[in-house]
């Protein structure tokens, strides 16, 4: 009985390690349960063009979740990233209709926009050491506030963009949206760059132990302002996707967008104290997400339950990381006292 009850304890701590670090498996097998019982309401829910649909929409939660979760992995959180996304998109919907620059130049501007808009909040979190929550709060009203100033009662119309632009967001090639091919190159080279790469090592050192980071000698200030540099990059691309995809643009574009990518970062299994978990965690995350808000609207439920479930979400998740955490220490440390 107690040789068995013994072997049972590194078994139940490499169960509880594999659900840990499997959560984008996880959360692709309760995508297919549930989208088997929604099918039985919404037999559409399954289709080809409706997965490709909430695909395209997700994909730019998703690119955004992707420059958050590196800064969350860093043991921070930039609270602006929907404001970044609002202010790109106004700017280069505008620069387009008053014809200021070419859809190529365009891009590039936003892009750029949303480099130094993360590079202040690098500046902000890193050098001048406020919290990371209290200074993307602080910024977040200062971009938003910034968009509303330069938007004004203003709108940007669908027809005030050039001809074929928005057409992006609905191009394929081979079968699959551009958006999505978009979310995968992001995810490959982030992936690429965090496990492939010093700077990748050091953002995990930084996000699991400071003090050991700073003892071995990691730049972990600068870490963390390219983490934010990057986080606000990846707004940018997802601000120039926002446009692609909505055409009519105003100063409250991506407004409430913040929400819904802490969630899908969170869910995707990344730690929020930081130190674990994976880009494709992420991009899988916002995928899994969209899937719910698709399925609220197939099944006639207010989406007004969104904001409710993303809550739950977020709750459910750590929570779930917490007590696999605390079981792994648990029988990590019995085995060790053996």
């Amino acid at each position: 009985m107690a040789e068995a009850a013994v072997g049972a304890r590194p078994a139940r701590r490499n169960w509880l390690m594999a659900i840990g670090r499997q959560r984008e498996l996880t959360l692709v097998a309760i995508m297919f349960v549930a989208g088997a019982g929604v099918s039985m309401i919404a037999p559409q829910f399954l289709s080809v063009s409706n997965f490709s649909q909430v695909a395209v929409l997700a994909s730019i939660t998703a690119v955004a979740a992707i420059g958050e979760a590196i800064v969350i992995i860093t043991r921070g959180i930039d609270l602006s990233v929907e404001a970044m996304i609002g202010l790109v998109a106004y700017a280069v919907a505008r620069s387009l209709e008053l014809h200021a620059l070419d859809p190529v130049a365009a891009v590039a501007m936003g892009l750029a926009i949303g480099l130094v808009l993360g590079m202040v909040n690098g500046f902000v979190v890193a050098v001048l050491k406020v919290p990371a929550i209290v200074a993307t709060l602080g910024t977040l009203s200062i971009f938003r506030g910034i968009d509303y100033v330069i938007a004004g009662p203003h709108q940007v119309p669908l027809a005030g963009l050039p001809a074929g632009f928005s057409d992006v967001s609905i191009a394929d090639v081979f079968g699959i949206p551009i958006f999505v091919l978009v979310t995968v190159v992001v995810v490959v080279v982030g992936m690429v760059l965090l496990r492939s790469t010093r700077f990748g090592r050091q953002v995990y050192a930084v996000g699991s132990n400071p003090e050991a980071a700073a003892i071995l000698g990691i730049p972990s200030r600068l870490v963390v302002f390219v983490a934010f540099s990057l986080c606000g990059l990846l707004a940018g691309v997802a601000g120039v996707m926002w446009v692609m995809e909505f055409g009519t643009i105003n100063g409250t574009a991506a407004t409430g967008m913040t929400l819904a990518i802490v969630a899908a970062v969170v869910v995707g299994g990344v730690n929020t104290l930081g130190g674990s978990g994976t880009l494709a965690g992420a991009a899988i995350g916002a995928l899994f997400l969209g899937f719910i808000a698709n399925a609220l609207i197939l099944v006639g439920l207010s989406q007004f339950w969104l904001q409710a479930i993303y809550g739950v979400v977020i709750l459910v998740a750590i929570g779930s990381d917490q007590i696999i955490r605390r079981n792994v220490q648990r029988a990590n440390t019995r085995s060790g006292a053996r």
